[in-house]
């Protein structure tokens, strides 16, 4: 993605682009007037589908997986973009549960009856057409197009050329969900994959939002070249940190998994922070739990010395350690000296994602929950819940580290905006 913003996207691609904008914005306009009914009758028939067509679902992915291996994609990048039964199962499940939540369509935020007589309310409406660009994995293909059908919002998805099979077996299902259900199939619709520059063109598309769902390079992409307004769910750089107070056992537990249950996510943690007065009573444990599991250590000098007699290979932290989002076995390790140079390392190196402090000190918790700058931030429990189906929204199309006009979890009421609406009886200003 580096030097993706120095392309012009060539003129059949900016065509093709915003040829598939035009007809989302079409469909956009009817999905509008659309109620609760038949959209979930879509989700529900598209979960339908995903299970019937199994088999072809799972030999197209096995194929992405299989150029994967031979493309020399990394070991996190695999995990992301592999399905197994289970995988498309929960896939199916979170379209059920979109289609089992509230519709925000609709929903009155506000309402007052003004001075001069006007009845006014502010209620949720779509925002229209929204492009989403992610890396492989192809339930953002699903989840996405989920969250925006219920929101009433057509989608202009854009996957790797990692998952393009995949990709496109779930789109081919939910497109004739659609149909089945009434709708315009080009409410989902999907861009193939395959030149970088639809990213650009897609940037300067006529649609209304676009969410990017992948690293620090694509989002440094979008900065520079996006004419249309950005919901960055990118990097995260997350932090587990060891109070004085923590209870060490717990404090175990939460660290290996939020570095070890599934490395390749967003939610995993990057960096471990341990306070000085527990460092020595804690890390010898930790660390070599996380060597069995084989996650390479990268610590600072006082990691490195509580780590020596052990015979536990922990490498020497530099400034880039602490500041990379591995989406691997690999972590950083630091001794603190207090709370506050915690939550200090964490607002330098973090990415605003997710945050977690183990501690039973009710005080140091309220501190940690208000000096860190995170959407998400964990007392007493791991980062990997930052998720959307964890927060009952049913599913997510990414989690924004920005503050406008959403952050965290992306779920429904996200993805609209709301619309005054005036009623009067012939008043007029004088």
């Amino acid at each position: 993605m580096a030097t993706i913003e120095h392309l012009k996207p060539p003129a059949a691609v900016a065509e093709a682009v915003e040829a598939a904008c035009a007809s989302a914005r079409q469909a956009a306009r009817q999905l509008a007037a659309v109620g609760r009914a038949q959209k979930d009758s879509a989700l529900r028939l598209a979960a339908a589908l995903l299970r019937s067509r199994r088999e072809a679902i799972l030999a197209a992915n096995q194929a992405d997986l299989e150029a994967g291996l031979e493309s020399g994609l990394s070991n996190a990048l695999l995990d992301r973009l592999a399905l197994d039964e289970r995988r498309l199962e929960g896939i199916a499940k979170a379209l059920e549960e979109v289609a089992a939540l509230p519709d925000p369509v609709g929903e009155e935020l506000e309402g007052r009856r003004l001075d001069n007589g006007l009845e006014l309310r502010k209620v949720r409406v779509p925002l229209g057409v929204i492009g989403v660009v992610y890396e492989a994995r192809p339930n953002v293909t699903a989840d996405a197009a989920a969250l925006c059908l219920k929101a009433g919002n057509a989608v202009v998805l854009r996957g790797s050329a990692s998952a393009r099979r995949s990709n496109a077996a779930i789109g081919e299902a939910l497109r004739e969900a659609l149909a089945q259900a009434g709708l315009p199939a080009e409410s989902v619709v999907q861009l193939p994959g395959e030149d970088r520059a639809e990213i650009v063109a897609l940037a300067r598309a006529k649609i209304d939002l676009i969410i990017p769902r992948g690293g620090e390079g694509l989002k440094e992409t979008l900065q520079q070249v996006a004419t249309v307004p950005v919901i960055y769910a990118a990097s995260g750089n997350c932090h587990v940190y060891v109070d004085a107070a923590a209870d060490l056992e717990m404090a175990r537990r939460i660290a290996y998994n939020a570095k070890v249950q599934r490395p390749g996510v967003c939610n995993a943690a990057e960096t471990l922070l341990v306070h000085q007065r527990v460092a020595a009573d804690f890390l010898p444990a930790i660390l070599k739990e996380l060597s069995a599991a084989g996650v390479e250590l990268r610590g600072d000098r006082q990691v490195q010395e509580i780590a020596a007699p052990l015979g536990i290979a922990v490498g020497a932290a530099t400034e880039e350690d602490f500041a990379t989002e591995y989406l691997d076995l690999k972590l950083a390790v630091a001794v603190v000296p207090s709370l506050e140079a915690a939550i200090d390392h964490i607002n330098r190196y973090g990415s605003g994602h997710s945050e977690a402090i183990v501690t039973s000190d009710i005080a140091a918790a309220r501190a940690f929950q208000w000096g860190v700058d995170a959407a998400c931030v964990y007392v007493n429990a791991s980062t990997r819940f930052t998720d959307g189906g964890e927060f009952g929204m049913g599913a997510e199309i990414g989690n924004s580290t920005q503050k406008l006009h959403a952050r965290g979890p992306l779920g429904l009421r996200e993805l609209t905006t709301y619309r005054y609406l005036i009623e009067g009886e012939g008043q007029v200003r004088s």
